[in-house]
């Protein structure tokens, strides 16, 4: 039996239609694959390679501490008490930097080491001198990685991009467990944070305003404002964190944490 041109279209459509439904989308590019990086962008209003401190002084404490006002969930309340009761005991409550855990975002980059920052079109990578830890924020353009598949971490995942005069870095996707903020506020893998970031003094210094939310601990939206200072004079360099070099500290021990 002969089909009809019409029918017989009809069937090449469908065919064809489920043909390119099954077609996976092209994989993405890595940050560093050349053509990744040879492809045409507008250029940034600024670059941040070098080296790059937390400045300390007046009103840029390093902690990133509660605001004023501020309001616990149960869960982290327990915690919070349980680490102003530890301080008052003279111990300090869940070192777990001290036993070798990443810091973790946002508290790795206020610490006392600094920071190599080398940006690049499609990325900037960050290497800190405590631990050596890294993080990169995508600037390629990709989205955020589908979170059944994502690999959670204490760094998140980073994708910026450009605002005029700013980067604008969205982070999320951390880790569920040892990780803190100061004060004994945990971070749960609820906890999202946005930056804008600026250079000012005509290059000299960074300023970066966070704003953090994490429904399983607080409420609402905590915001810091942290500056950097360029550090032309200094290099990192390796640095591991070993259990066994850090027994002498008190707070390693289960009698001194506060656990």
């Amino acid at each position: 039996m002969m089909m009809s041109k019409r029918f017989q279209v009809a069937i090449f459509l469908t065919a064809t239609a489920g043909l390119f439904a099954q077609t996976p989308p092209p994989a993405q590019l890595g940050a560093l694959a050349p053509s990744n990086i040879a492809k045409d962008r507008p250029k940034p209003p600024f670059d941040l390679t070098g080296t790059w401190q937390h400045g300390g002084g007046q009103n840029n404490n390093f902690r990133f501490s509660p605001p004023d006002g501020f309001k616990l969930t149960p869960f982290a309340q327990k915690h919070f008490d349980a680490a102003r009761a530890a301080q008052a005991a003279g111990k300090v409550y869940q070192d777990d930097i001290g036993n070798c855990w990443p810091a973790g975002l946002p508290v790795i980059m206020t610490r006392v080491w600094p920071i190599a920052m080398i940006q690049l079109p499609t990325a900037i990578y960050m290497i800190s001198g405590f631990m050596n830890s890294i993080r990169i924020i995508y600037m390629d353009g990709r989205p955020h990685t589908d979170p059944d598949v994502v690999v959670p971490s204490f760094s998140g995942e980073s994708i910026g991009h450009w605002e005029n005069d700013a980067l604008v870095v969205d982070s999320k996707y951390f880790v569920d467990d040892h990780h803190w903020l100061d004060g004994g506020i945990p971070l749960t893998d609820q906890f999202h944070m946005v930056e804008r970031i600026r250079l000012i003094d005509k290059g000299a210094n960074m300023e970066v305003e966070y704003t953090a939310t994490d429904p399983k601990s607080w409420v609402g939206e905590w915001k810091w404002t942290k500056r950097f200072r360029r550090m032309d004079d200094t290099d990192i360099t390796e640095a591991a964190c070993l259990p066994d070099l850090n027994e002498h500290m008190p707070s390693v021990k289960a009698e001194h944490s506060g656990r």
